[in-house]
């Protein structure tokens, strides 16, 4: 039985940028993203891979751009993920797997990390919920994952980010495509469809 603990989400903003240098940085996640790989260019990813991405990201936060949000649970950084306008992750468009499902505009949940410490908790069901909480108070009226289906075999612990499909199906996430075998698109409604929509 998970044991959840007190947890409480936050923006990442300039005042919790310590924070977001414990979860993502020397010790955590994947070393020198930075949560920056679905916002980069190729060239972006070649050039400025470790420390230019952690600058990057903290330009981000200073700026007031709020690329994600930090889940602690009893008081400690526990988790980390990445949501925003899709428009946002330009790398998005250039997969195969994630490239747009039609013109509905959606926010985007990318990335999903929870300390080695807190795994277990239910810290990731956590930051989807928060992640969608957050898009709801932006405006959005849908949001989108991209998650791994953990039915199809093991997930590797660096696919792992991307969530798994159990996970946001509990939440009422629903699949729309699925251009690979395990990584479907799968979206959740935040708001009624327009009446004049198709």
């Amino acid at each position: 039985m998970e044991e959840t603990g007190k947890t409480v989400a936050t923006v990442a903003g300039p005042a919790g940028w310590e924070d977001v240098e414990a979860l993502l940085g020397r010790r955590g996640s994947v070393k020198g993203c930075w949560c920056m790989f679905f916002r980069q260019t190729p060239e972006e990813r070649r050039t400025q891979w470790g420390e230019g991405n952690r600058r990057a990201l903290k330009k981000l936060v200073d700026g007031g751009r709020a690329p994600g949000l930090v889940v602690h649970r009893n008081g400690e950084p526990a988790g980390w993920c990445s949501v925003a306008p899709r428009g946002e992750y330009s790398r998005l468009d250039r997969s195969p797997v994630t490239k747009p499902v039609d013109d509905t505009p959606v926010w985007s949940l990318v990335c999903l990390y929870v300390h080695p410490r807190h795994r277990g908790t239910g810290v990731a069901r956590e930051l989807v919920r928060a992640a969608v909480g957050h898009a709801r108070e932006q405006g959005a009226a849908m949001i989108e994952a991209y998650p791994v289906d953990e039915d199809l075999g093991p997930v590797p612990t660096g696919a792992a980010y991307h969530g798994l499909v159990g996970l946001f199906a509990a939440e009422g996430f629903e699949e729309v495509a699925r251009r690979t075998p395990k990584r479907p698109v799968m979206r959740l409604r935040l708001r009624p469809a327009d009446r004049g929509a198709h």
